[in-house]
């Protein structure tokens, strides 16, 4: 089998050389990249860097190499097209199908899976015209990340930052590893909202109640759910991994802090993922000055209340019709009898139940679980990297939706 074949198409904005460092992210992984900048793209970074990193020529005119058809050529053979950064004019050619330059032909003879990563000002990214044009891309089946928020050109901060290349590319392999069928999002047009990381409850200024959750499986979801056309909400708490590309990340720190976070985004959601580890009780009295030790005395005993139960809270009050709602179990023995028994207690439509403990899944890059449904069905997750159990997550909710 030969090497996955990239088009990289670069548009015009200062945001262009953060995409040197996607296209070293795909060549070192054993993609074969063809760069396809616009005329503007140049006057940021010139045509030799991108033949250099790439070890292709470089044009940008369907008038080179005619003989080669490029213009169809490029296209027909591409297993994934890229436009990053994707700026507000090319967005709008794309939605209207001009083709002025190799780019935009590019875009009209590509069958593969098309995925544009914006850039612009939050003004160009929020005007009507630009919001239209992208929603047109995404019906037709295009993948368009949400633009991450910060600093932008000068001064000026707000969404529309090109996300983080290697978030980019982490959204790119898992398109490409789905195959020619991610050519067709199936969570396309659907609104997902996924907690992540685990809470903590203050006992006093400098110490916390909390746990091992390091947020890597919930993040994989989030990923997983924009290679797959959803629009993205994360709610994050208390992890220390880079932002998703694609997805508005909301951070949280405490049980309290994170429902009030989830059941807002969950009134606009088709599905609620909760991956987050939610601690279930949480000191019944903050002590504003630090916990002194004193020689000779005990520890104060520490009193501890129930947290809200989010999950059958999520589950009991859908925010609205068809709504899918998915939870995590942490489990240390009898995994499979208690997680049936929390599936009923909750009432969610899958639970994704997990050994944990020592090294086990709890800050690894790897899991292995069982999801049950309520329909009575047990889907066996053999033990491997937490994006196959995004994966399959996402495979078992997609067809649930009304």
């Amino acid at each position: 089998m030969g090497k996955p074949q990239v088009v990289l198409g670069v548009s015009g904005g200062i945001a262009a050389y953060k995409v040197c460092e996607l296209l070293r992210r795909f060549t070192e992984s054993g993609h074969d990249v063809r760069v396809v900048p616009t005329e503007s793209a140049l006057h940021f970074v010139g045509e030799a860097t991108w033949s250099a990193l790439s070890g292709h020529p470089v044009s940008t005119q369907v008038w080179d190499a005619v003989h080669e058809v490029p213009h169809v050529r490029i296209g027909q053979g591409a297993d994934l097209l890229v436009v990053a950064p994707a700026t507000a004019d090319i967005l709008a050619k794309a939605a209207h199908g001009l083709a002025d330059d190799l780019l935009t032909n590019t875009l009209l003879t590509a069958r593969c899976p098309v995925l544009f990563a914006p850039a612009m000002h939050t003004e160009m990214w929020e005007h009507p015209a630009t919001q239209e044009n992208v929603a047109t891309l995404r019906r037709r089946g295009a993948l368009v990340l949400e633009p991450a928020v910060g600093r932008l050109t000068g001064v000026d901060t707000g969404k529309g930052r090109l996300p983080d290349p290697a978030e980019i590319f982490e959204i790119c392999r898992r398109v490409l590893a789905r195959g020619p069928q991610s050519a067709v999002a199936d969570l396309a047009g659907r609104n997902v909202v996924v907690s992540a990381g685990g809470t903590r409850e203050p006992l006093d200024p400098v110490r916390y109640l909390g746990n091992r959750s390091s947020g890597k499986q919930g993040y994989a979801l989030a990923r997983t759910a924009v290679a797959r056309g959803a629009r993205v909400t994360l709610i994050a708490a208390n992890t220390t991994l880079p932002d998703p590309a694609g997805v508005d990340v909301v951070r949280v720190g405490t049980a309290a802090q994170l429902r009030e976070a989830v059941l807002k985004a969950a009134a606009d959601a088709d599905a609620v993922v909760m991956a987050a580890a939610v601690a279930d009780f949480r000191p019944a009295h903050y002590v504003t000055g630090k916990i002194k030790k004193k020689d000779g005395e005990e520890p104060p005993p520490l009193e501890l209340v129930r947290n809200p139960d989010i999950l059958a809270e999520l589950s009991t009050d859908r925010q609205r019709p068809g709504q899918i709602v998915v939870g995590f179990a942490a489990e240390t023995d009898d995994v499979q009898a208690n997680g049936r028994a929390k599936l009923a207690r909750k009432g969610c439509d899958l639970l994704v139940v997990n050994e944990v403990g020592e090294h086990k899944a709890f800050g690894s890059e790897e899991n292995e679980a069982v999801v049950l449904g309520a329909d009575g069905s047990e889907t066996p997750v053999p033990y491997g990297p937490k994006e196959d159990l995004a994966e399959l997550v996402w495979t078992l909710v997609a067809p649930k939706f009304s």
